[in-house]
């Protein structure tokens, strides 16, 4: 009889854990991947790690504003991580930080993230989308997954920390089960509480970033992953935060992808707060190739 897969508290309890790296020296620190996951190291779990590594070394008085990474290699996950921090520059109001992931003496990752300290400014947003149901009208991830136990796969294996729950259809149906569709939305929260530490949180919503953009790309087409449809993986990623939030109330991540060619897509999806407040922004170029069955 297997263990039963961790949810809520537990989960993100464990991904926590995830989070929370070994400090070597002054800039260098270790991270581990969960012991039962992917084949490779889920990007948003490297990206967020670099960004707690690169936080670490900063002021805390200052809040990471952007980030920009590269995924290089696959990542093992039964090895450790390495996270490498230069500090490139330290100003009056900005600092800014290099952080590399390596394993086996060979970078995996590497990003470049920027911190500022709280100022006042100009202050506005574009619209809202209409018409989106609550994440209390919309299925759960248990509710889609008992439709489809074919599809469950490391699904069924894994801690699962995020409630995420799709306003449309996901991207692991069955083929032909898909509509095209402009725009993926998803509702998220992480399943249980988070500390207090924006940066936490930054890395929180950093981790979970990478689940279902590149999905935008495949719904344009009604396309989805796996047999019969498209294997991907992603190339690099950025992000700017813009307000402050909790990664652990709900967020609305809306997604759409303006671009597809040449076997790479491009991504792009906004966070935004239960109460409309657009809080973080997302970049993302996948490589996609179709599959047979």
């Amino acid at each position: 009889m297997t263990d039963p897969v961790a949810v809520g508290q537990t989960a993100v309890d464990q991904l926590l854990g995830v989070l929370d790296l070994e400090q070597i020296d002054e800039m260098t620190f270790r991270g581990m991947s969960p012991p039962v996951g992917p084949q490779r190291v889920y990007g948003g779990q490297v990206a967020g790690q670099a960004l707690v590594a690169a936080g670490r070394t900063v002021d805390p008085e200052r809040f990471v504003h952007s980030l920009h990474g590269y995924f290089v290699r696959p990542g093992d996950p039964s090895e450790p991580i390495e996270y490498q921090v230069e500090n490139v520059r330290d100003g009056r109001s900005f600092s800014v930080r290099r952080s590399v992931a390596l394993q086996h003496d060979q970078p995996i990752f590497f990003m470049s993230a920027s911190f500022q300290r709280t100022e006042e400014g100009l202050d506005h947003q574009a619209p809202t989308p209409p018409d989106v149901p609550a994440p209390d009208d919309v299925p759960t991830m248990a509710d889609r997954l008992s439709r489809y136990p074919e599809r469950l796969g490391i699904w069924g294996q894994i801690p699962r920390p995020i409630d995420v729950r799709y306003v449309g259809e996901p991207g692991w149906v069955r083929p032909g089960d898909r509509p095209a569709d402009p725009h993926q939305r998803v509702w998220m929260r992480f399943d249980g509480k988070l500390p207090d530490d924006p940066l936490l949180h930054a890395c929180a919503v950093t981790y979970a970033s990478d689940l279902t953009l590149l999905d935008s790309v495949l719904s344009v087409h009604g396309e989805v992953w796996g047999p019969g449809g498209v294997i991907g993986a992603s190339l690099d990623h950025a992000l700017w935060f813009h307000r402050p939030f909790r990664a652990d109330e709900w967020f609305l991540y809306d997604c759409w992808s303006p671009s597809a060619s040449g076997a790479r897509g491009l991504a792009t999806g906004r966070f935004l707060t239960i109460d409309g407040r657009h809080v973080a922004s997302a970049v993302q170029e996948g490589l996609l190739r179709r599959v047979g069955d």
